[in-house]
């Protein structure tokens, strides 16, 4: 049940930004980076995989793991949580949504606002000159080569060890302070410099909705908290925003 309280936040609201993690993915079954891998890949951490240092070391294996994720990703599809985002986004004059997920699900699902702080599995780039590349010749090589300097491809996403993009980072930030409501959904918390967006929300001013299953180091802050999986709890949210807008 969502509260009067927090639909009059919404009432008042013109502009509102969204952070996801993982956990909205999940719910597509999409695993998380704390997920234990599995099938072949079950001998290795994900974290030993997603550094500029492992694709030095070993390109081949990297670059397949990352295929194998982009078959995964391939076969999810959007989730009720991820269609009501794209629901709201027209409910509001602002609306911004920042997504920690590199699958792409948001788009899918009809979401156009969309900051990807981490990158995007489904595009690849240059590991020598950071340029997206869309297509390359195919040789058999794995990874394929740069159709342009001839160095290793990888994938557009942001590795451990990596800083993050920082004209996306600008944009998250900016959007985060100047919001009116700033919902953070199926997030840990714990990833810096992501886990700050909610915190600079709630410094310029902004009502902080917390939306997961579990409690997280943030909870105790936020203004409200909506506890359930995102996939129950966002179409319900949507739901009443609607009928509201139109008493």
């Amino acid at each position: 049940m969502i509260s009067s309280e927090l639909l009059k936040r919404f009432a008042g609201a013109r502009r509102v930004t969204v952070l996801t993690g993982a956990g909205v993915s999940a719910e597509s079954g999409v695993p998380t980076f704390r997920d234990a891998q599995t099938g072949l890949w079950a001998n290795f951490k994900a974290e030993d995989l997603a550094t500029p240092r492992a694709f030095r070391r070993n390109p081949r294996l990297v670059w397949e793991w990352y295929e194998w994720r982009r078959k995964l990703v391939a076969e999810a599809n959007p989730n009720p949580a991820h269609l009501a985002l794209a629901e709201m986004e027209p409910l509001f004059p602002n609306f911004q949504l920042i997504t920690q997920n590199v699958d792409g699900l948001h788009q899918r699902a009809g979401s156009r606002r969309v900051i990807e702080l981490h990158g995007s599995i489904t595009r690849t780039r240059c590991f020598d000159e950071g340029t997206v590349v869309s297509s390359w010749e195919d040789t058999g090589e794995v990874p394929p080569k740069c159709p342009r300097c001839g160095g290793l491809l990888r994938p557009d996403v942001v590795w451990f060890e990596e800083p993050m993009p920082q004209a996306e980072m600008g944009r998250a930030l900016a959007a985060s302070v100047h919001c009116d409501v700033f919902l953070s959904i199926g997030t840990s918390a714990l990833v810096y410099p992501a886990a700050s967006l909610p915190v600079e929300a709630l410094r310029g001013g902004a009502t902080v909705v917390e939306i997961n299953p579990q409690r997280t180091p943030f909870t105790e802050q936020a203004k409200f908290v909506l506890t359930g999986a995102a996939g129950v709890v966002l179409p319900e949210l949507v739901a009443d925003l609607k009928r509201a807008s139109r008493a």
